[in-house]
């Protein structure tokens, strides 16, 4: 019980991590009126879903918790880099920087000790910090990538309910019909092999770049 209440605390949106503060490129895509409409605020997360989170951040996650359980800090630093160099954009690179060094400021202060051997790999990604933490809190890997998930989904859909914008009734059976599709997304990603890691998702990259010179905006990406 313990540690689904402590995969609760990492994955809630009072985490001072930032989280709420990212749009990856949505907001760009709604001031270009690619996404108008619950409709196709739909089709945006579950592209990013199924092309981004069931082959890159999910499989890297797993990857992640099981060498964090090993001791395996060569393997912690590759899959950090690994997953910065699948950023397509600076905004994107920095976001992930951001997310992870706001995370290892916020560890040692709940417990989790950060070796110094792996606190720039920790401070790199927000991947690394949840990994470790899903460990050192005895959260099981499966429960872990589903924390994430929805703790992505669930941003998404409160990004664009702020931003086209959508009444929080709509926003909600939004995320209803989106989770439905998590459970197939995990096992998906649980089945990517190491070769066929990374993201596709060129509408996400090109917006996330234009938005870095957005003249007005809500989010820092």
């Amino acid at each position: 019980m313990l540690p689904d209440l402590r995969l609760y605390q990492l994955t809630s949106p009072s985490l001072p991590v930032g989280g709420f503060t990212y749009s990856q490129g949505l907001e760009w895509a709604i001031e270009r009126g690619w996404v108008t409409s619950i409709e196709s605020l739909g089709d945006w997360l579950e592209s990013v879903l199924n092309h981004s989170l069931v082959t890159l951040e999910l499989p890297l996650l797993s990857r992640l918790h099981t060498a964090f359980g090993q001791q395996n800090w060569m393997q912690v630093d590759d899959y950090c880099q690994w997953l910065l160099c699948c950023r397509e954009t600076r905004e994107l690179r920095q976001e992930e920087r951001q997310r992870g060094a706001a995370l290892a400021t916020l560890l040692p202060s709940l417990g989790i000790e950060i070796l110094p051997e792996l606190a720039e790999s920790v401070r790199s990604t927000q991947l690394a910090g949840f990994a470790l933490a899903a460990v050192r809190w005895d959260i099981a890997p499966r429960d872990a990538l589903l924390g994430f998930c929805w703790s992505w989904l669930e941003a998404g859909v409160m990004a664009g309910v702020k931003l086209v914008p959508l009444g929080q009734t709509a926003g909600q059976q939004l995320l209803l019909r989106l989770s439905e599709r998590v459970p197939a997304a995990l096992e998906q990603a649980l089945c990517i092999d190491d070769d066929h890691i990374g993201s596709s998702t060129l509408a996400l990259a090109i917006a996330s770049s234009r938005h870095e010179t957005q003249y007005t905006r809500l989010f820092r990406s």
